[in-house]
């Protein structure tokens, strides 16, 4: 399986959290309460933008 690099743009919100944008993937954004949450959830956030992308084409 091929391992593919994303880069992700953190920006802390207005509150406490901090949103991810992935400069790759158009749309695909998540965001988190600590940095760890934002981790984990920009993850999913990939993997489901992944697999739109799939289904179109």
């Amino acid at each position: 399986m091929k391992t593919q690099t994303y880069h992700v743009i953190i920006e802390q919100n207005e509150g406490d959290g901090f949103i991810g944008k992935v400069a790759e993937l158009q749309g695909c954004l998540s965001q988190g309460d600590t940095l760890n949450e934002l981790i984990k959830n920009i993850q999913e956030a990939i993997e489901l933008c992944l697999e739109v992308q799939r289904g179109v084409n």
